[in-house]
């Protein structure tokens, strides 16, 4: 209650209105909590009634149909009300799915992530104002920050719609019905106010972790070798093999050798193989494991190609349309980037349950694989479909598919890439927390963003995958010496501040750590870079706010300092120091002296990160001066 009372204030304050407090908690009490019918018309309240009970900053909520007849609900909006805080408030949003985030202001919100909810998923919006999903946080200037958040996602999408006036708060019931006398629990949520931005998100975590308790069978993030983003889909036996010979000898720390999209002849039929690999994968996967290494996968499980056998012997086990077909998914979205249109398994069918169960037990018990790299998972939650079970909505969907990929996978490490983001809590042991990394700058500086803006769920919630770390300069040759056709092609080499910038963002992730090069050309300046990725810190740099100038991430020693130049001119970049330390260029090992208080870039370029060790040092007075320009790296 406290959060909505200092919430009111804002908008009191703001608006040059005086207000006591009991006026405050009478505007609080006052915002409706409601029901809305399929069709928009609201529900009558003296039938259909929403009750909200707050203990601190949590507040739990129900609705019960208490009329004589069945009600099919919309939505729930738990609040609703003038927030009274400026249009130009800079605000972060979570997506419905990986791929997006949100951000820029009340007023004029923007897009951020790769793929947004509602241009590119066609996800709907409440009453047309723009909406995040899962948590929001506010910055109101000269003031407090605001988190908006859910502690849970069992059943519901939790929603937080907004405009330059309003905001709505609001679940979506996704037109299931409430029979007379039937209550449903809600969504758990979550608000509290204060001026750290990191305090407030672990705050959350903590309300997120006792709803949904995070996996705890790993207990650092995995390291690994990826075969994507050196041979795409056209991977072959003798790549991996002399990829695999290159790791045993210069880095057995990476642990995981995954095999990517593109050894299945079509997606769905998982425990086939095309063309590669002379038709079975299964050698390259025991060649792995019995030279000491864990061999790892990419599935995409949920989905399945029209051309697929799974589709074409089991099309009753796939959400079903509105005339009981299987529903293409790019009738109500996104329906694939290869092999598509997808249709989507459904997670509350018994078959499709036991399908999935079966394929996992396979490739972990058989296969040996005790890694997945799950991909396109948001087609698990797909919107607009008709399941098995009437009564389930896509989120339980989702999540009864994801068990039964857990009772088959045993002991494995499940990585969710492409997943709806609060639907995944407590199933996964790690998420890529952006889209795919390119050998280009505009994708280094967008996916740098997406990564260390979700750095706070490392850790807390899974193990963030910052998807992998690229440090050779370009383009993509496969093992016969020719340019692989169609990926990649167009690369031209990145230079070395770029380069670096790539690398520290990360390490600021504190993530997973994959390399994806074709290790055995990279140059020995790249070989050291990459050992200095391994292993990963395991903690996520904290930021003031979500420009992400400067991260800092401690030590038993001291800290990583971690300084950013996003944009294309040079900018200067201080960084306050609590200790008289040592300072040290991580990537150089270049010693910059000891300093106190602050240490200061006056220029950094564009495109340039820094990345600083800072080793506590015995106080006194003395101080070494950085001299103007002394940057490393360039």
């Amino acid at each position: 209650m406290k959060l909505f009372i200092a919430i009111l204030c804002f908008g009191c304050a703001l608006s040059g209105r005086a207000a006591t407090e009991s006026q405050w908690i009478q505007t609080l009490q006052a915002s409706p909590a409601s029901a809305v019918l399929v069709g928009g018309q609201m529900a009558d309240s003296n039938a259909v009634v929403v009750t909200r009970a707050w203990n601190g900053a949590v507040c739990t909520s129900t609705v019960v149909n208490r009329g004589q007849t069945p009600v099919r609900l919309a939505r729930v909006d738990l609040f609703d009300f003038n927030h009274g805080l400026p249009g130009s408030t800079p605000f972060y949003g979570e997506a419905f799915q990986m791929l997006a985030q949100n951000g820029g202001t009340l007023a004029a919100p923007e897009d951020w992530g790769s793929y947004s909810d509602r241009k590119h998923y066609l996800i709907e919006e409440p009453e047309g104002l723009r909406t995040v999903h899962g948590m929001m946080l506010l910055r109101p200037v000269g003031a407090d920050q605001i988190l908006l958040g859910f502690g849970s996602c069992r059943r519901f999408d939790g929603r937080i719609s907004f405009d330059a006036k309003r905001l709505l708060i609001s679940l979506d019931c996704e037109g299931l019905e409430l029979a007379p006398g039937e209550r449903w629990q809600l969504e758990e949520f979550f608000c509290e106010a204060g001026p750290k931005r990191e305090t407030l998100l672990n705050d959350l975590g903590a309300r997120i972790g006792k709803n949904h308790p995070r996996r705890t069978g790993f207990k650092t993030p995995p390291i690994g070798w990826c075969s994507w983003y050196c041979f795409g889909p056209q991977v072959t036996e003798a790549d991996i093999r002399r990829n695999l010979d290159w790791i045993a000898t210069n880095a057995p720390q990476l642990r995981y050798i995954q095999i990517d999209d593109g050894y299945q002849p079509w997606m769905g039929d998982w425990l086939e193989t095309g063309k590669s690999f002379g038709g079975d994968i299964k050698p390259v996967l025991r060649e792995i494991r019995e030279r000491g290494f864990e061999p790892a996968i990419w599935v995409a499980p949920f989905i399945a190609s029209p051309q697929s056998k799974l589709f074409h012997d089991h099309p009753d086990w796939f959400v079903m349309d509105a005339k009981g077909q299987p529903l293409r998914s790019d009738k109500v979205g996104f329906g694939g980037w290869r092999q598509g249109p997808w249709y989507a398994l459904d997670g509350t069918n018994p078959h499709a349950q036991k399908f999935l169960e079966h394929l996992f037990r396979t490739m972990r018990e058989k296969w040996g694989c005790t890694y997945f790299k799950l991909d396109a998972n948001y087609w698990g939650a797909l919107s607009h479909g008709h399941f098995h079970d009437p009564r389930a909505t896509r989120i339980e969907a989702y999540r009864r598919g994801m068990e039964a990929i857990l009772r088959g996978a045993g002991d494995a490490f499940i990585l969710g890439c492409n997943q709806p983001m609060w639907p995944s809590l407590g199933l996964l042991d790690g998420t890529r927390s952006s889209n795919d990394i390119k050998r280009d700058w505009s994708a280094i500086r967008d996916i740098g963003r997406q990564n260390l803006l979700r750095g706070w769920e490392n850790g807390r919630l899974w193990w963030n995958d910052p998807d992998c770390a690229l440090l050779s300069p370009g383009r993509v040759i496969n093992s016969s010496g020719q340019l692989v056709d169609g990926f990649d092609v167009n690369a031209k080499g990145l230079p070395l501040n770029e380069v670096i910038f790539h690398a520290t963002t990360v390490h600021a992730s504190g993530g997973a750590m994959f390399s994806s090069d074709d290790l055995p050309t990279l140059s020995p300046e790249r070989v050291a870079m990459l050992r200095k990725l391994i292993p990963p810190t395991g903690r996520a740099a904290s930021f003031a706010d979500e420009t992400l100038i400067v991260g800092r991430t401690p030590t038993g020693t001291g800290e990583f300092l971690y300084l950013f130049n996003w944009g294309d001119t040079p900018v200067e970049r201080v960084v306050t120091l609590p200790h008289n330390v040592e300072l040290t260029n991580y990537w150089t090992g270049e010693s910059l002296g000891q300093h106190e208080r602050e240490y200061r870039v006056p220029s950094l370029p564009p495109h340039t990160a820094l990345l600083l060790q800072a080793t506590r040092q015995p106080e006194t007075s003395k101080v070494t001066i950085l001299k103007s320009g002394h940057l490393s790296g360039r």
